[in-house]
């Protein structure tokens, strides 16, 4: 049995840090706020989700279990509503999100997206 709880730990603790590891690369490659804010977010919740249950499945039923759910918890109230007042800021401060047909790179000067 401990070696099946194993087995599962380590999936979920190697799922998890692909999550991560895509989620950074996503932030790096994408066009602007607004799409590397949800590569953030969404890696940031999947990949912390994944990575807390595989701890939870090393640590047994114990206290440790307990205080990793509270902090998994916490990351799913926090996350999303961080992501959320992040985009809104931008939003409300002129940003605007890059369209199809712009070019990928903007010319010199002109790199924060207002009109």
């Amino acid at each position: 049995m401990e070696q099946v709880l194993d087995i599962l730990s380590w999936i979920c603790l190697i799922g998890g840090s692909f999550f991560v590891l895509v989620g950074g690369i996503g932030v790096l490659r994408m066009p602007d706020i607004y799409t590397r804010s949800h590569a953030a977010g969404i890696t940031d919740t999947m990949g912390a989700l994944l990575i807390l249950v595989g701890l939870m499945f090393q640590a047994g039923l114990t206290l440790i279990t307990v205080k990793l759910i509270f902090i998994l918890l916490f990351l799913l109230f926090t996350s999303p509503a961080a992501s959320h007042a992040l985009n809104n800021t931008a939003w409300a401060s002129g940003l605007k999100p890059k369209m199809d047909g712009e070019p990928p790179v903007e010319p010199p000067g002109n790199s924060d997206g207002r009109d």
